[in-house]
């Protein structure tokens, strides 16, 4: 900025003071904007706010976004010191970018929009520009606003489009949220699923198929089931993070790399790999990159799949423990909360009715996502902040759901050997095991008896001359459990 320039920006300031105490002036391409003066964003992030008003504080762009903007920015910034931008610039560009990385800047409410903008983050990432270029501005003693001596796009944006960085962003943020959050809470629950199968591998109970009584099994055999399920969940989400590390810094708006430097995209991958410790690398088709978010919908079809698993689990548990008289009642849930205002003693299956509803939830988000993604019109998806804010809630909702339902009901769920016991030796399947010795017509014929009398499937046979020594020593649970 030139010294008529300066004092140009320094008159309209003061002019603007005594107007507007709260505000401050800034100019954009399309003229004069007012901006409050506590704010670091400058005059697009406010015409964005003003022309999107849409939700409230709930639909503001995640947080996870604005830090995985801050490590793109700072990634750049550095890259770009070796490109030419001047080192006092970068310097202060490196510390602002930090208090973005923090959430200091995220928490002192400097990023206002919300995810309904310009489909490709357009508004999101004029916002960072803004907020880094004015603080990095604070800390070299210059005017906030003035663009001098850091400009938001000359040098915060340096080598880089809107395109190409908020689509980077997302899965720089997808990819930390899952090793943050996601991870470990299903990390949890296959430990206290492997935990329950052992401690229960010697409780022999009935089985159940189409929801009717079927031969018999191991509680504990039931559980391994169940952890095998969220294993092969947690190694589906492992294997797509591949594709998403790819990443389409460098293609600028199309692909092309226009205005751009040949190294820049992969220098900056390969920073941001070191910042957040995973490996991030430049997509090997910038075009495929920008115009298509398949990555983030395949990612998002393993969260559907680990809703559909966990919807699966928490059901059979809560009816498992449905009752605790009139239900099946072979577990016992913990008893967290009272259940009814109006029955005394009603206790509910609550962490498993919560979670369940998260896994519609993650379902819902799914159609969201998928709908996104196959938006992707020619060179660009413009249905970015859609896609990157349901697939974000989901892993943040599984995240937490997964956590809360492990320790505060999987963990302390017990067996009720009395119930088991009960249902097992009044089971009509365990007819089953006359096959061998009688055929399956005989075998038949006492089960049906059974049911009809209302008697055991030993009081049959025994009308039907088989005696009591040759059904103990043929119809065995324990014969039942496995191939024979």
């Amino acid at each position: 900025m030139s010294f008529d320039q300066k004092e140009m920006f320094s008159l309209m300031y003061k002019l603007a003071r005594l107007t507007g105490p709260d505000t401050r002036v800034e100019y954009d391409a399309m003229g004069a904007v007012n901006v409050p003066l506590d704010r670091m964003f400058g005059p697009q992030t406010m015409r964005a706010a003003m022309n999107f008003p849409i939700g409230g504080m709930e639909e503001l762009m995640p947080r996870p976004i604005i830090v995985a903007m801050g490590i793109l920015k700072k990634a750049g910034a550095e890259v770009n010191r070796d490109f030419g931008l001047e080192v006092k610039i970068c310097e202060a560009i490196l510390k602002a970018t930090d208090e973005v990385i923090s959430g200091k800047l995220y928490d002192e409410h400097h990023f206002p929009l919300v995810i309904w903008q310009a489909g490709s983050g357009k508004s999101t990432n004029m916002n960072v520009n803004e907020v880094i270029s004015n603080r990095a501005i604070e800390i070299m003693g210059g005017q906030v606003g003035s663009k001098d001596p850091v400009d938001p796009i000359l040098h915060v944006n340096m080598s880089q489009s809107s395109n190409d960085c908020f689509s980077s962003a997302i899965n720089i943020a997808v990819a930390m949220q899952l090793k943050e959050k996601l991870y470990p809470s299903l990390r949890l629950i296959i430990q206290a699923l492997e935990e329950k199968e052992d401690e229960w591998k010697a409780i022999v109970k009935t089985g159940r198929a189409n929801l009717m009584d079927a031969g018999p099994l191991t509680l504990g055999q039931e559980f391994s089931g169940y952890k095998q399920m969220m294993a092969n969940c947690n190694t589906r989400l492992y294997s797509s993070m591949k594709r998403l590390y790819q990443l389409s810094l460098g293609g600028a708006t199309v692909g092309t790399g226009l205005m751009g430097n040949d190294d820049f995209g992969p220098q900056c991958a390969k920073r941001i790999a070191d910042i957040t410790g995973l490996p991030f690398v430049p997509a090997p088709n910038l075009f495929e990159a920008l115009s298509s978010r398949d990555a983030l919908v395949e990612v998002h079809g393993e969260l559907n799949s680990i809703a559909v698993s966990t919807m699966k689990i928490a059901n059979d548990i809560r009816f498992l423990g449905s009752g605790p008289r009139c239900g099946l009642g072979e577990l016992i849930l913990p008893e967290n909360e009272p259940g009814s205002s109006i029955m005394p003693g009603k206790i509910n299956p609550t962490q498993c009715e919560a979670i369940t509803m998260i896994c519609a939830q993650v379902m819902g988000n799914q159609v969201a996502v998928t709908i996104g993604g196959s938006n992707g019109h020619f060179e660009l998806n413009a249905f970015m902040p859609l896609i990157a804010s349901n697939v974000l809630r989901s892993i943040a909702l599984l995240s937490d759901g997964l956590r809360a339902f492990t320790t505060n009901c999987l963990q302390g769920t017990k067996a009720n050997i009395d119930k088991i016991n009960k249902a097992l030796n009044e089971s009509l399947m365990l007819a089953a095991a006359l096959n061998p010795y009688i055929g399956y017509d005989r075998a038949s014929e006492i089960a049906n008896a059974a049911y009809t009398n209302g008697t055991t499937l030993k009081q049959e046979a025994f009308k039907k001359g088989i005696s009591s020594t040759d059904f103990d020593s043929w119809v065995q649970v324990n014969n039942m459990l496995g191939p024979n």
